[in-house]
């Protein structure tokens, strides 16, 4: 299934885009941001990761129906990308995010979980969502706690800022809808 527009409250969440690359490249490569993402981001950044990881990695994985990936725009600015937000065919690992700091802690991200939730349980009647997550990353666990989502598991990690202890969430989709709808 084709990556939807999605829309919230707030947030028009449009397909990415190759073009988007750009405006990625001069937000994303800040420690505040990388620090609680998988060690296969490049760290320093590089001139051209985000052009690489748009192209190759994240249209690849659309392309070969195993990921959908959206960027997140404020519905009253939409040409300025403030995060991106996705969903993965991957065991253990089917939702990932980031949002630039200025915009964290208004409920923008929040927003858009519950969107591509919805869209993973409803649209692609998938069984259940897991979401593995640094145990330093206290807003992204107090976001899948308000969802419903619960805890399997501890075990170790590889991030940006090094191995850390880290939560698998899941949360099925008779849960969600349970909660949700």
């Amino acid at each position: 299934m084709a990556t939807p527009e999605l829309q919230t409250a707030r947030l028009v969440l449009k397909p990415l885009a190759s073009e988007d690359a750009t405006q990625i490249q001069r937000i994303f490569p800040r420690q505040e941001i990388v620090r609680y993402l998988v060690a296969s981001v490049p760290w320093p950044y590089p001139d051209n990761a985000a052009q690489n990881y748009v192209d190759n990695v994240a249209l690849a994985a659309t392309r070969a129906g195993k990921g959908w990936y959206w960027t997140l725009r404020r519905k009253e600015n939409p040409d300025e990308l403030i995060g991106v937000i996705c969903l993965m065919d991957t065991p253990d690992n089917n939702r990932g995010f980031w949002l630039v700091p200025e915009w964290q802690g208004q409920g923008y991200m929040t927003e858009a979980c519950h969107a591509v939730t919805d869209f993973w349980f409803n649209a692609l009647e998938r069984d259940v969502l897991r979401a593995p997550k640094a145990v330093a990353n206290d807003r992204s666990k107090r976001l899948s706690q308000r969802s419903g989502m619960h805890l399997v598991r501890l075990q170790k990690g590889e991030y940006v800022s090094g191995e850390l202890e880290t939560e698998l969430w899941e949360i099925t989709r008779e849960k969600w809808n349970q909660l949700h709808h």
